[in-house]
Protein backbone atom coordinates (compact mmCIF):
# COMPACT_ATOMS: atom_id res chain seq x y z
CA UNK A 1 0.00 0.00 0.00
CA UNK A 2 2.82 2.59 0.90
CA UNK A 3 4.67 1.64 -2.31
CA UNK A 4 1.54 2.73 -4.50
CA UNK A 5 1.21 5.50 -2.52
CA UNK A 6 4.47 6.72 -2.42
CA UNK A 7 4.11 6.16 -6.43
CA UNK A 8 1.28 8.08 -6.43
CA UNK A 9 2.51 11.30 -5.27
CA UNK A 10 5.85 10.86 -7.45
CA UNK A 11 3.60 10.89 -10.31
CA UNK A 12 1.52 13.69 -9.41
CA UNK A 13 5.04 16.01 -8.43
CA UNK A 14 5.86 15.25 -11.80
CA UNK A 15 3.13 16.04 -13.28
CA UNK A 16 2.90 19.43 -11.26
CA UNK A 17 6.47 20.31 -12.20
CA UNK A 18 5.80 19.84 -16.16
CA UNK A 19 2.97 21.97 -16.30
CA UNK A 20 4.73 24.71 -14.33
CA UNK A 21 7.38 24.26 -17.09
CA UNK A 22 5.16 24.52 -19.75
CA UNK A 23 3.51 27.75 -17.96
CA UNK A 24 6.96 29.50 -17.44
CA UNK A 25 7.99 28.40 -20.83
CA UNK A 26 4.72 30.00 -22.44
CA UNK A 27 5.48 33.06 -20.14
CA UNK A 28 9.27 33.46 -21.32
CA UNK A 29 7.92 32.96 -25.12
CA UNK A 30 5.60 36.04 -24.51
CA UNK A 31 7.46 38.02 -23.07
CA UNK A 32 10.01 38.11 -25.40
CA UNK A 33 7.77 38.02 -28.06
CA UNK A 34 5.08 41.41 -26.38
CA UNK A 35 8.78 43.30 -25.30
CA UNK A 36 10.42 45.21 -28.16
CA UNK A 37 13.94 44.37 -26.62
CA UNK A 38 15.80 42.79 -29.39
CA UNK A 39 16.15 39.45 -27.95
CA UNK A 40 18.17 36.57 -28.94
CA UNK A 41 16.13 34.72 -31.90
CA UNK A 42 17.52 31.45 -31.19
CA UNK A 43 16.54 32.08 -26.93
CA UNK A 44 12.86 33.26 -28.01
CA UNK A 45 12.97 30.11 -30.19
CA UNK A 46 14.27 27.90 -27.91
CA UNK A 47 11.35 28.89 -25.27
CA UNK A 48 8.40 28.19 -27.52
CA UNK A 49 9.94 25.36 -28.89
CA UNK A 50 9.98 24.16 -24.72
CA UNK A 51 6.50 24.84 -24.12
CA UNK A 52 5.10 22.77 -27.01
CA UNK A 53 7.10 19.75 -26.92
CA UNK A 54 6.30 19.79 -23.40
CA UNK A 55 2.58 20.03 -24.08
CA UNK A 56 3.28 17.14 -26.95
CA UNK A 57 4.76 15.37 -24.42
CA UNK A 58 1.32 14.37 -22.90
CA UNK A 59 -1.07 12.32 -23.49
CA UNK A 60 -3.79 13.76 -22.25
CA UNK A 61 -5.46 16.43 -23.94
CA UNK A 62 -3.80 19.81 -23.62
CA UNK A 63 -4.88 23.40 -23.91
CA UNK A 64 -3.42 26.91 -23.45
CA UNK A 65 -6.39 29.72 -23.53
CA UNK A 66 -6.31 33.28 -22.76
CA UNK A 67 -9.21 36.10 -23.12
CA UNK A 68 -10.80 32.42 -24.06
CA UNK A 69 -9.12 32.01 -27.02
CA UNK A 70 -7.20 28.72 -27.47
CA UNK A 71 -3.50 29.70 -27.84
CA UNK A 72 -2.22 26.19 -28.38
CA UNK A 73 -3.24 22.75 -28.22
CA UNK A 74 -1.57 19.58 -28.26
CA UNK A 75 -1.62 16.56 -30.57
CA UNK A 76 -4.48 14.54 -27.88
CA UNK A 77 -6.36 17.54 -27.78
CA UNK A 78 -6.84 18.42 -31.68
CA UNK A 79 -7.63 14.74 -31.87
CA UNK A 80 -10.27 14.79 -29.28
CA UNK A 81 -11.68 18.17 -30.29
CA UNK A 82 -10.95 18.98 -34.39
CA UNK A 83 -7.87 20.76 -35.10
CA UNK A 84 -10.05 23.76 -35.87
CA UNK A 85 -9.50 24.79 -32.00
CA UNK A 86 -6.93 26.81 -32.78
CA UNK A 87 -7.81 30.13 -32.17
CA UNK A 88 -11.44 30.01 -31.47
CA UNK A 89 -13.18 30.40 -28.82
CA UNK A 90 -12.69 27.83 -25.76
CA UNK A 91 -16.49 27.50 -25.07
CA UNK A 92 -16.69 26.26 -28.71
CA UNK A 93 -13.92 23.96 -28.52
CA UNK A 94 -15.29 22.28 -25.36
CA UNK A 95 -19.31 21.98 -26.07
CA UNK A 96 -20.17 20.91 -22.02
CA UNK A 97 -23.01 23.02 -20.49
CA UNK A 98 -20.98 21.86 -17.06
CA UNK A 99 -17.42 23.81 -18.13
CA UNK A 100 -19.59 26.85 -19.93
CA UNK A 101 -19.29 28.78 -17.19
CA UNK A 102 -16.12 28.11 -15.77
CA UNK A 103 -14.98 28.41 -19.60
CA UNK A 104 -16.27 31.75 -19.92
CA UNK A 105 -14.64 32.98 -16.96
CA UNK A 106 -11.09 35.03 -17.47
CA UNK A 107 -9.77 34.43 -13.97
CA UNK A 108 -10.85 31.18 -11.34
CA UNK A 109 -8.66 32.88 -8.87
CA UNK A 110 -5.44 30.67 -7.69
CA UNK A 111 -6.67 27.04 -7.40
CA UNK A 112 -7.18 24.80 -10.13
CA UNK A 113 -10.84 24.11 -10.65
CA UNK A 114 -12.20 20.63 -11.32
CA UNK A 115 -14.93 19.55 -13.40
CA UNK A 116 -16.78 15.96 -14.44
CA UNK A 117 -17.54 16.10 -18.27
CA UNK A 118 -19.37 12.87 -19.76
CA UNK A 119 -20.04 13.18 -23.45
CA UNK A 120 -16.75 14.63 -25.36
CA UNK A 121 -15.39 12.38 -28.06
CA UNK A 122 -17.47 9.35 -27.89
CA UNK A 123 -21.24 9.35 -25.75
CA UNK A 124 -20.75 7.88 -22.33
CA UNK A 125 -16.99 8.70 -22.07
CA UNK A 126 -16.05 10.03 -18.89
CA UNK A 127 -13.66 13.03 -18.44
CA UNK A 128 -12.14 15.52 -15.36
CA UNK A 129 -11.75 18.89 -16.77
CA UNK A 130 -8.57 20.74 -14.86
CA UNK A 131 -8.31 24.50 -15.08
CA UNK A 132 -5.35 25.57 -14.08
CA UNK A 133 -3.79 29.33 -13.90
CA UNK A 134 -0.72 30.35 -15.25
CA UNK A 135 1.62 32.65 -13.89
CA UNK A 136 1.09 34.81 -17.21
CA UNK A 137 -2.61 35.28 -17.07
CA UNK A 138 -3.63 32.36 -19.51
CA UNK A 139 -5.15 29.28 -18.42
CA UNK A 140 -3.79 25.66 -18.82
CA UNK A 141 -7.06 23.22 -19.98
CA UNK A 142 -6.41 19.32 -18.81
CA UNK A 143 -8.85 16.75 -19.89
CA UNK A 144 -7.72 13.26 -18.08
CA UNK A 145 -10.07 10.66 -18.65
CA UNK A 146 -11.72 8.64 -16.17
CA UNK A 147 -12.41 5.43 -18.11
CA UNK A 148 -10.48 3.08 -16.61
CA UNK A 149 -10.84 4.89 -12.76
CA UNK A 150 -14.51 4.35 -13.63
CA UNK A 151 -14.17 0.59 -14.62
CA UNK A 152 -12.30 -0.40 -11.73
CA UNK A 153 -15.14 1.12 -9.55
CA UNK A 154 -17.85 -0.65 -11.35
CA UNK A 155 -15.66 -3.33 -11.21
CA UNK A 156 -15.11 -2.94 -7.57
CA UNK A 157 -19.76 -2.79 -7.30
CA UNK A 158 -20.04 -5.66 -9.19
CA UNK A 159 -17.24 -8.01 -7.56
CA UNK A 160 -19.65 -6.75 -4.00
CA UNK A 161 -22.69 -7.47 -5.36
CA UNK A 162 -21.94 -10.59 -6.85
CA UNK A 163 -20.09 -11.72 -3.70
CA UNK A 164 -23.63 -11.02 -1.96
CA UNK A 165 -25.61 -12.52 -3.90
CA UNK A 166 -23.17 -16.19 -3.92
CA UNK A 167 -23.28 -16.04 -0.48
CA UNK A 168 -26.55 -14.80 0.15
CA UNK A 169 -28.52 -17.70 -1.77
CA UNK A 170 -26.62 -20.89 0.22
CA UNK A 171 -27.33 -18.60 3.41
CA UNK A 172 -31.14 -18.23 2.24
CA UNK A 173 -31.42 -22.31 1.77
CA UNK A 174 -30.14 -22.97 4.83
CA UNK A 175 -32.49 -20.65 6.91
CA UNK A 176 -35.32 -22.20 4.77
CA UNK A 177 -34.53 -25.46 5.89
CA UNK A 178 -33.53 -24.48 9.48
CA UNK A 179 -37.03 -22.69 10.38
CA UNK A 180 -38.47 -25.94 8.72
CA UNK A 181 -36.68 -28.53 10.91
CA UNK A 182 -37.37 -26.24 14.23
CA UNK A 183 -41.03 -27.98 13.58
CA UNK A 184 -39.95 -31.25 14.76
CA UNK A 185 -43.45 -32.73 14.09
CA UNK A 186 -43.83 -31.61 10.20
CA UNK A 187 -40.70 -33.34 9.68
CA UNK A 188 -40.45 -36.98 9.46
CA UNK A 189 -37.09 -39.04 9.72
CA UNK A 190 -36.21 -39.32 5.95
CA UNK A 191 -36.98 -35.94 5.35
CA UNK A 192 -34.94 -34.53 7.73
CA UNK A 193 -31.89 -36.36 7.17
CA UNK A 194 -32.12 -35.19 3.23
CA UNK A 195 -32.71 -31.73 4.57
CA UNK A 196 -29.31 -32.52 6.96
CA UNK A 197 -27.86 -33.21 3.48
CA UNK A 198 -28.36 -30.32 1.43
CA UNK A 199 -27.56 -27.82 4.47
CA UNK A 200 -24.42 -29.62 4.72
CA UNK A 201 -23.74 -28.82 1.31
CA UNK A 202 -24.71 -25.20 1.03
CA UNK A 203 -22.45 -24.89 4.19
CA UNK A 204 -19.84 -26.33 2.29
CA UNK A 205 -20.27 -24.35 -0.83
CA UNK A 206 -20.31 -21.02 1.87
CA UNK A 207 -16.90 -22.42 3.11
CA UNK A 208 -15.38 -23.00 -0.43
CA UNK A 209 -16.60 -19.35 -1.24
CA UNK A 210 -15.08 -17.63 1.11
CA UNK A 211 -11.96 -19.92 1.27
CA UNK A 212 -11.64 -18.39 -2.38
CA UNK A 213 -12.02 -14.76 -1.78
CA UNK A 214 -9.71 -15.26 0.94
CA UNK A 215 -7.14 -16.84 -1.30
CA UNK A 216 -7.67 -13.95 -4.26
CA UNK A 217 -7.17 -11.79 -1.70
CA UNK A 218 -3.93 -12.71 -0.37
CA UNK A 219 -2.74 -13.04 -4.31
CA UNK A 220 -3.81 -9.74 -5.15
CA UNK A 221 -1.77 -8.38 -1.88
CA UNK A 222 1.02 -10.08 -3.47
CA UNK A 223 0.87 -9.02 -6.93
CA UNK A 224 3.63 -6.45 -7.19
CA UNK A 225 5.84 -9.21 -4.92
CA UNK A 226 8.15 -11.55 -7.33
CA UNK A 227 8.01 -15.28 -5.95
CA UNK A 228 12.26 -16.13 -5.61
CA UNK A 229 11.38 -19.45 -4.75
CA UNK A 230 12.98 -22.18 -7.45
CA UNK A 231 10.21 -24.77 -8.04
CA UNK A 232 10.28 -27.65 -10.44
CA UNK A 233 7.06 -28.53 -11.97
CA UNK A 234 7.59 -31.72 -13.23
CA UNK A 235 6.95 -33.13 -9.69
CA UNK A 236 4.30 -30.67 -8.71
CA UNK A 237 2.24 -31.96 -11.83
CA UNK A 238 2.96 -35.74 -10.56
CA UNK A 239 1.82 -34.70 -6.88
CA UNK A 240 -1.49 -32.55 -7.80
CA UNK A 241 -2.35 -35.44 -10.51
CA UNK A 242 -2.11 -38.00 -7.88
CA UNK A 243 -3.91 -35.62 -5.25
CA UNK A 244 -6.92 -34.74 -8.04
CA UNK A 245 -7.35 -39.02 -8.57
CA UNK A 246 -10.27 -39.45 -5.90
CA UNK A 247 -11.98 -36.61 -7.72
CA UNK A 248 -11.28 -37.68 -11.06
CA UNK A 249 -13.82 -40.84 -9.97
CA UNK A 250 -12.13 -43.25 -12.99
CA UNK A 251 -11.11 -40.66 -15.99
CA UNK A 252 -7.56 -40.73 -16.29
CA UNK A 253 -5.77 -37.56 -16.03
CA UNK A 254 -2.38 -38.08 -18.33
CA UNK A 255 0.92 -36.68 -17.41
CA UNK A 256 2.64 -35.41 -21.29
CA UNK A 257 5.95 -34.74 -20.38
CA UNK A 258 7.99 -32.91 -23.08
CA UNK A 259 10.72 -31.01 -21.25
CA UNK A 260 13.75 -32.70 -19.75
CA UNK A 261 13.63 -29.78 -16.84
CA UNK A 262 10.77 -27.47 -16.09
CA UNK A 263 12.13 -25.10 -13.20
CA UNK A 264 10.82 -21.74 -12.81
CA UNK A 265 11.00 -18.88 -10.04
CA UNK A 266 7.72 -19.30 -8.35
CA UNK A 267 5.70 -19.48 -5.16
CA UNK A 268 4.60 -23.73 -5.17
CA UNK A 269 1.88 -23.20 -3.03
CA UNK A 270 0.09 -20.51 -5.66
CA UNK A 271 1.14 -22.93 -8.65
CA UNK A 272 -0.10 -26.27 -7.00
CA UNK A 273 -3.19 -24.31 -6.71
CA UNK A 274 -2.94 -23.02 -10.44
CA UNK A 275 -3.10 -26.27 -11.87
CA UNK A 276 -5.47 -27.97 -9.22
CA UNK A 277 -8.02 -25.33 -10.48
CA UNK A 278 -6.99 -25.90 -13.77
CA UNK A 279 -8.11 -29.68 -13.83
CA UNK A 280 -11.01 -29.39 -11.25
CA UNK A 281 -12.21 -27.06 -14.33
CA UNK A 282 -11.29 -29.68 -16.84
CA UNK A 283 -12.99 -32.52 -14.73
CA UNK A 284 -15.84 -30.31 -14.46
CA UNK A 285 -16.61 -29.66 -17.84
CA UNK A 286 -14.76 -32.49 -20.00
CA UNK A 287 -16.92 -35.44 -20.89
CA UNK A 288 -17.53 -38.40 -18.81
CA UNK A 289 -15.09 -41.13 -19.35
CA UNK A 290 -12.68 -38.56 -21.10
CA UNK A 291 -9.22 -38.49 -20.28
CA UNK A 292 -7.57 -34.80 -19.33
CA UNK A 293 -4.21 -34.32 -20.65
CA UNK A 294 -1.62 -32.23 -18.85
CA UNK A 295 1.15 -31.17 -20.78
CA UNK A 296 4.22 -29.82 -19.73
CA UNK A 297 6.55 -28.45 -22.63
CA UNK A 298 9.15 -25.99 -23.66
CA UNK A 299 8.11 -22.84 -25.14
CA UNK A 300 12.02 -21.44 -25.89
CA UNK A 301 14.78 -21.17 -24.30
CA UNK A 302 13.36 -19.12 -21.55
CA UNK A 303 10.26 -20.38 -21.24
CA UNK A 304 7.60 -23.69 -20.47
CA UNK A 305 4.51 -24.09 -21.15
CA UNK A 306 2.08 -26.09 -18.63
CA UNK A 307 -1.44 -27.17 -20.44
CA UNK A 308 -4.66 -28.44 -19.36
CA UNK A 309 -6.70 -30.03 -22.14
CA UNK A 310 -9.91 -31.37 -21.70
CA UNK A 311 -12.50 -32.90 -24.41
CA UNK A 312 -15.68 -31.12 -23.48
CA UNK A 313 -18.32 -28.88 -24.76
CA UNK A 314 -16.03 -26.23 -25.47
CA UNK A 315 -17.17 -22.72 -24.94
CA UNK A 316 -18.46 -20.28 -27.64
CA UNK A 317 -15.53 -17.51 -28.53
CA UNK A 318 -17.92 -14.36 -27.22
CA UNK A 319 -17.28 -15.92 -23.51
CA UNK A 320 -13.47 -16.56 -23.34
CA UNK A 321 -12.43 -12.60 -22.83
CA UNK A 322 -14.43 -12.82 -19.65
CA UNK A 323 -13.80 -16.22 -18.24
CA UNK A 324 -11.43 -14.83 -16.02
CA UNK A 325 -13.61 -12.33 -14.51
CA UNK A 326 -14.79 -12.90 -10.78
CA UNK A 327 -17.98 -14.63 -10.80
CA UNK A 328 -18.21 -14.96 -14.42
CA UNK A 329 -19.87 -18.13 -15.96
CA UNK A 330 -20.69 -19.20 -19.48
CA UNK A 331 -23.78 -21.12 -17.96
CA UNK A 332 -24.56 -20.49 -14.57
CA UNK A 333 -27.11 -23.41 -14.02
CA UNK A 334 -24.66 -25.93 -14.97
CA UNK A 335 -21.92 -24.32 -13.07
CA UNK A 336 -23.67 -24.47 -9.74
CA UNK A 337 -25.10 -27.83 -10.34
CA UNK A 338 -21.33 -29.32 -11.03
CA UNK A 339 -20.26 -27.29 -7.42
CA UNK A 340 -17.14 -24.27 -7.72
CA UNK A 341 -17.11 -20.63 -7.09
CA UNK A 342 -17.32 -18.95 -10.09
CA UNK A 343 -13.69 -17.68 -9.01
CA UNK A 344 -11.21 -20.09 -10.14
CA UNK A 345 -10.00 -18.42 -13.23
CA UNK A 346 -9.01 -15.54 -11.69
CA UNK A 347 -7.47 -17.05 -9.01
CA UNK A 348 -5.46 -18.71 -11.73
CA UNK A 349 -5.42 -15.42 -13.84
CA UNK A 350 -3.68 -13.56 -10.68
CA UNK A 351 -1.12 -16.23 -10.01
CA UNK A 352 -0.27 -15.61 -13.82
CA UNK A 353 0.48 -12.69 -13.23
CA UNK A 354 2.45 -12.69 -9.92
CA UNK A 355 4.99 -15.12 -12.15
CA UNK A 356 5.22 -12.77 -14.81
CA UNK A 357 3.53 -15.57 -17.03
CA UNK A 358 0.85 -15.25 -19.72
CA UNK A 359 -2.32 -17.21 -19.77
CA UNK A 360 -4.16 -18.45 -23.27
CA UNK A 361 -7.35 -19.96 -23.16
CA UNK A 362 -8.23 -21.85 -26.65
CA UNK A 363 -11.82 -23.45 -27.27
CA UNK A 364 -13.75 -24.87 -29.95
CA UNK A 365 -17.41 -26.07 -29.67
CA UNK A 366 -18.04 -29.40 -28.81
CA UNK A 367 -14.14 -30.14 -29.13
CA UNK A 368 -13.12 -29.37 -25.36
CA UNK A 369 -10.61 -26.47 -24.35
CA UNK A 370 -7.17 -25.65 -23.68
CA UNK A 371 -5.92 -23.58 -21.08
CA UNK A 372 -2.22 -23.18 -21.36
CA UNK A 373 0.15 -21.40 -18.99
CA UNK A 374 3.43 -19.67 -20.27
CA UNK A 375 5.99 -19.00 -17.35
CA UNK A 376 9.56 -18.10 -17.33
CA UNK A 377 12.06 -20.30 -16.38
CA UNK A 378 14.14 -19.93 -13.57
CA UNK A 379 17.21 -17.83 -13.80
CA UNK A 380 20.74 -19.32 -13.32
CA UNK A 381 21.69 -18.71 -9.68
CA UNK A 382 18.33 -18.33 -8.23
CA UNK A 383 17.75 -19.34 -4.47
CA UNK A 384 16.35 -23.02 -4.51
Amino acid sequence: MAGGVTTTVLIAALTALALAAIGAALLLWRRLRESGKAAPAPLAAAAGDVGADLLAAFEDPLLVVRDRRVLTANQAARDLLGAHILGSDVRLAIRHPAAAEHLARDDEGGEPVRIELVGLGELGRPWELVIAPLPDGSRLLRLIDQSQARAAEQMRVDFVANASHELRTPLATLIGFIETLQDEAAVDPATRQRFVGIMAGEAVRMRDLLDDLMSLSRIEADRFAAPRETVDLLPLVEEVREALKPLAEGRAIRFERGADEALVAGDRGQLAQMLTNLIVNALKYGRPGTQIRVRLADAGPDLVSLAVIDRGEGIAAAHIPRLTERFYRVDPGRSRQVGGTGLGLAIVKHIVLRHRGRLDIKSRVGEGTKVEVTLPRASAGAPA
